[in-house]
């Protein structure tokens, strides 16, 4: 039943991988309980843990949205607590004002009636385009913007994904895009090419090694990145079938790309696609040939093959929330805009909060928690790099 959740939202505004069935059945060995909500053009709604259920609809669907439900405590006075999070979703023409009106109603009667602390949606809402010229160009009023305000939903302390990202357009050839990029990453590509860089597919026997590289990676960048077990997950979850890449590229998949000096494995990325869109969502590499560039031939790489299988743009998945040297973000983003892309600036996370006492209480604890959880999901990395 998974293509006729990927086919329903793949034909609406904004699709997204986070979006995905493949996404759902990801969280739903990690605690949560994915929903499926669909909204139709004869004023129908529906929402179901069964995608089953949702191909009885006639009429044509407007909206839909992936709605992620995590259990806060199994036992006790508080356990129909829970909270719900919709990643890059609710999926609909945010334009429409009597469609929008329509699914945040039955969103927050849909967050009431679960007992959440809170409903989190970040769907992809553009708010501009390209680098602002002050920090007053970064919160533009917008028609979305007010009418959570109106509503009591509350921009979110916890943003999950990023706000804001770098766009490649992939409508052009090989030739402009490169040609488009600045000029010290066409030299970097050509260098890593003449130094002998080579990037090849990967396969599900190369994952292991590649998590151990990514988790070097997160050690020496200090980031926080969870257990084998779950990149795994993810990983295979996404793992294309041998025809899904040439037949079929609305289908969600991730392939690895390797690059490599004398058959050594020294930079990888994860190349998701799905709907016409490419994403680099995981990247890693090894202290070994930094020196030959091999990150910008891996991207060249990823551009030529998402456009090669009929993606239209790659998002270079997240850019500062700032635009100057303070954001922690900024060198990864001088490297992504040597890529010639351009800066999209989005909505963000919003809260809608049932219980605001309840709310007040969970923001207040969680970012500790959180905190004690990263210094000891650090350590934990550390020591099985170490112990290897």
């Amino acid at each position: 039943m998974s293509n006729l959740w990927n086919e329903l939202i793949s034909k609406l505004p904004s699709p997204h991988f986070l979006q995905t069935y493949e996404w759902g059945q990801v969280k739903a060995k990690y605690g949560w309980i994915p929903y499926y909500a669909v909204w139709t053009e004869d004023g129908k709604w529906k929402v179901e843990s069964n995608i089953e259920s949702l191909s009885t609809f006639h009429s044509p669907i407007v909206a839909s949205a992936l709605i992620l439900k995590r259990q806060i405590l199994s036992r006790g006075l508080v356990a129909r607590l829970c909270i719900l999070y919709s990643p890059k979703g609710p999926l609909l023409d945010w334009s429409n004002e009597f469609l929008r009106t329509r699914v945040l109603n039955d969103l927050q009667s849909f967050a009431k009636k679960q007992g959440a602390i809170f409903l989190k949606i970040d769907p992809d809402v553009v708010l501009g385009r390209g680098v602002p010229e002050s920090n007053a160009d970064l919160s533009p009023r917008h028609a979305v913007l007010g009418e959570l305000d109106r509503r009591g939903w509350k921009f979110s302390s916890e943003q999950i994904q990023f706000k804001n990202t770098v766009l490649i357009n992939l409508s052009a050839t090989e030739e402009e895009m490169i040609m488009r990029m600045k000029s010290k990453t066409r030299y970097n590509i050509r260098l890593a090419e003449k130094k002998g860089v080579t990037v090849r597919v990967g396969t599900l026997e190369d994952l292991p090694a590649l998590y151990k590289m990514y988790a070097e990676t997160s050690v020496r960048d200090g980031f926080v990145i969870r257990d084998e077990n779950y990149y795994m997950t993810v990983w295979k979850t996404f793992a294309p079938n041998p025809q899904s890449l040439i037949t079929n590229y609305q289908l969600p998949s991730a392939i690895p790309l390797i690059a490599e000096v004398d058959g050594e494995p020294v930079a990888a990325i994860f190349l998701f696609m799905f709907a016409g869109r490419a994403y680099y969502v995981y990247g890693m590499s090894r202290n070994a040939h930094r020196e030959k560039m091999p990150t910008y031939l891996l991207q060249w790489d990823a551009i030529k093959r998402a456009k090669a299988n009929g993606c239209a743009a790659y998002d270079l998945w997240g850019a500062p929330d700032v635009f100057d040297e303070s954001d922690s973000m900024w060198g990864v983003y001088r490297f992504k805009e040597g890529l010639s892309g351009e800066v999209i600036r989005t909505l963000g996370a919003y809260d809608f909060a049932p219980n605001k006492l309840w709310y007040k209480l969970y923001t207040d604890i969680m970012p500790r928690v959180l905190d004690v959880m990263r210094s000891r999901g650090k350590e934990k990395t550390k020591q099985g790099i170490e112990g290897n």
